[in-house]
């Protein structure tokens, strides 16, 4: 009897204790906990929630709760680019926010996926976008100054891809007409730039796809350039606008013409460029008033004799001062790039363990396969950087970067090199196919230059890392980074032979300087990469070590370009991952259209469910009405047409 007494004590004591637990969370589970405000969730892009409804032991039971069908769909006909939806939803004040790829702008209800309202700012879908019609989402901003109940007290914005920044009422969806021009900004008029020689944002060749931020009362966009059609395209200035009237607060130029960083630069005269433009996902830190900025290529992308010098802050991560535009400090992934290496994944910031002190950090990769940990305050490398010598150009005019930044302790995520002796094909032809193809090429290791000869690019242009990015999990300082194995082939063609060139691959014409530029991916008569498998993988990076914790292959290619038998797993991945607090990450992307939740503490998967299209984007989650929704958009990938194009937002739960 004194014993089960002693038990029920201890029982009754647990229960209590776990009581005060429950109350506890409960009062700390804000609103921003439960939703998912940001692109990234927070305003500093972890995409990390803290919800824990589905879990290692609930998620096998996750089940389709809700579908919504948007109708914006393009499969390339009637004069228009193919369309991808790639946007994530925000979720705030119980309701979900979206995009299209045709630009509307829709809210749903939560828990039904019912749709409360739409606008469509009507964009012209025959325009040249380079990069077809998608977009990746919206912003969301409180005015201070007015109460609940009033017109625009808390704002949507979205850029569009014909050039224009959108301010709606996130309540009813109608233009806020205090904003700018009736709710909208031109984004093609840029003050001083037409009249000073800079630059025209000619319709089509600036065309927003990723969502604005907003930080105290500004909402700041960056550009999207097609940069390999020329040298001499327009800047890829970042912009910061007066959130309530639209009015122009500053701007900042990643590079300026005729101005180089380099002390031994040819002559002014000869500089010609533009682009380096800021096109993926911003993130920012309010608390210290800073705007993390990832900017791409300088134009063209393949050559760069008319852009001498390190092209700063081309192929960079920056912070700007929020309140007035100015580098606080910059960290350039790559000098002089020759090879289409965006810093083309979101800033993450984080707080990690570092030589005995929690650090504040910047998370940056790129294209090249290279993660870059630095210090939030100054830019500096927490994890060492150096500086080593890479190969030089044989091109004639052109003057590559004598060295690269390359981490010490980090390691690469994704492979960088590739030799015939190495080729992998599915049969002896392709293997032999393949092996014939690399060892034509010129082929001396990462940053080797292209070449008139044909150079082989590893990582390829769609990575290492691309505008997936990548989420953190705090608890286990794990960063979860899905990775892309496909090397590719870069030929420049001198000027005077551009009209007998008819191999096929993408072309990119580089006006304005002597070499047109061909690239393809390196693959097999079966569609399937020259290089060895996984072709695509999840890997968790330990950021209190330094190391990885594991790394699994990603999704399966066995139906890329036909039914392939005995495919090895991993497959290419284009969008992102979140990882959760009920020790999930959750991820899609792959060419397989399906969604997949891994242990993020060991890589094994426990979930996988079909899509009705390529999930091209990063999902997310949040709470509604007691339950917990994973939301991803299925809608296939532009530029990719072996998969199905769909217009699928697909929500799910845990039946109860």
């Amino acid at each position: 009897m004194k014993i089960l007494r002693w038990k029920q004590a201890c029982r009754a004591i647990a229960i209590g204790a776990i009581a005060n637990w429950l109350v506890i969370t409960a009062l700390a589970q804000t609103p921003k906990e439960i939703d998912w405000p940001s692109y990234g969730n927070d305003a500093g892009g972890m995409r990390f929630s803290s919800l824990t409804q589905i879990n290692r032991d609930t998620v096998a039971r996750l089940k389709v709760a809700w579908v919504f069908h948007t109708g914006d769909i393009s499969n390339g006909n009637n004069g228009q680019k193919r369309s991808g939806f790639e946007t994530t939803p925000i979720m705030v004040d119980g309701t979900l926010y979206l995009t299209t790829p045709f630009n509307q702008v829709i809210a749903l209800d939560p828990q039904s996926g019912t749709q409360r309202w739409a606008y469509d700012p009507q964009i012209d879908r025959s325009l040249d976008y380079g990069d077809g019609l998608i977009n990746r989402g919206v912003a969301t901003w409180i005015d201070s100054g007015r109460k609940g109940a009033e017109p625009c007290a808390r704002r949507i914005f979205e850029s569009t891809l014909d050039a224009r920044l959108i301010a709606l009422d996130a309540a009813t969806g109608k233009p806020c007409a205090d904003f700018a021009d009736h709710g909208q900004v031109n984004l093609r008029d840029v003050p001083g730039y037409t009249s000073a020689g800079l630059g025209e944002h000619h319709q089509g060749w600036y065309h927003m796809t990723s969502p604005p931020v907003t930080i105290g009362d500004l909402v700041i966009v960056g550009s999207a350039i097609d940069d390999n059609n020329r040298a001499d395209m327009p800047l890829g200035v970042v912009r910061a606008y007066d959130a309530r009237t639209g009015a122009l607060r500053w701007s900042w130029d990643p590079i300026r013409r005729n101005i180089t960083a380099s002390p031994t630069a040819v002559s002014s005269e000869k500089w010609a460029s533009g682009a380096a433009n800021a096109w993926s996902i911003m993130t920012v830190d309010a608390a210290r008033g800073l705007v993390f900025v990832p900017t791409g290529a300088a134009s063209p992308d393949y050559y760069g004799g008319l852009r001498p010098g390190d092209d700063r802050w081309a192929n960079s991560v920056v912070a700007l001062d929020a309140k007035t535009g100015k580098l606080a400090w910059g960290f350039q992934l790559v000098h002089h790039d020759l090879w289409d290496y965006d810093t083309a994944s979101p800033p993450l910031l984080a707080t990690i363990p570092h030589g005995g002190k929690q650090v504040d950090a910047v998370v940056q990769g790129n294209k090249t396969g290279f993660l870059y940990v630095l210090d939030r305050d100054t830019g500096a490398p927490i994890f060492p950087v150096e500086e080593r010598p890479v190969p030089k150009s044989d091109v004639p005019g052109e003057m590559a970067s004598p060295t690269q930044p390359f981490p010490v302790v980090l390691p690469a995520v994704a492979p960088q090199s590739l030799t015939a002796d190495l080729a992998w094909g599915l049969t002896p032809a392709d293997r032999e196919f393949c092996r014939a193809a690399i060892a034509k090429l010129r082929n001396d290791g990462i940053f080797t230059p292209p070449s008139i000869q044909g150079t082989l690019s590893a990582p390829g242009n769609v990575g290492g890392m691309n505008w997936s990015g990548y989420s953190y999990d705090p608890v286990q300082h794990l960063l979860f980074v899905n990775t892309n194995n496909l090397p590719a082939r870069v030929r420049l063609i001198p000027r005077d032979k551009v009209a007998s060139d008819n191999e096929d691959g993408s072309y990119g014409a580089q006006r304005g300087t002597p070499y047109a530029m061909l690239r393809r991916f390196l693959q097999s008569p079966s569609d399937l990469p020259c290089g060895a498998p996984p072709w695509g993988t999840l890997t968790a990076l330990d950021l209190a070590s330094g190391s990885i914790r594991w790394q699994v292959p990603l999704g399966t290619m066995e139906n890329f370009g036909g039914k392939h038998p005995a495919v090895p797993a991993g497959s290419i991945s284009l969008g992102g991952s979140i990882a959760t607090a009920g020790g999930l990450v959750f991820i899609a992307g792959t060419t397989d259209q399906h969604i997949r939740a891994f242990d993020s503490s060991t890589g094994k998967m426990l979930w996988e469910a079909e899509l009705p299209a390529g999930g091209n984007a990063t999902p997310m989650t949040y709470e509604a009405g007691g339950e917990q929704y994973l939301v991803i958009a299925a809608g296939g990938h532009q530029a990719i047409p072996e998969e199905p194009l769909g217009d699928a937002l697909v929500a799910f739960s845990i039946p109860r």
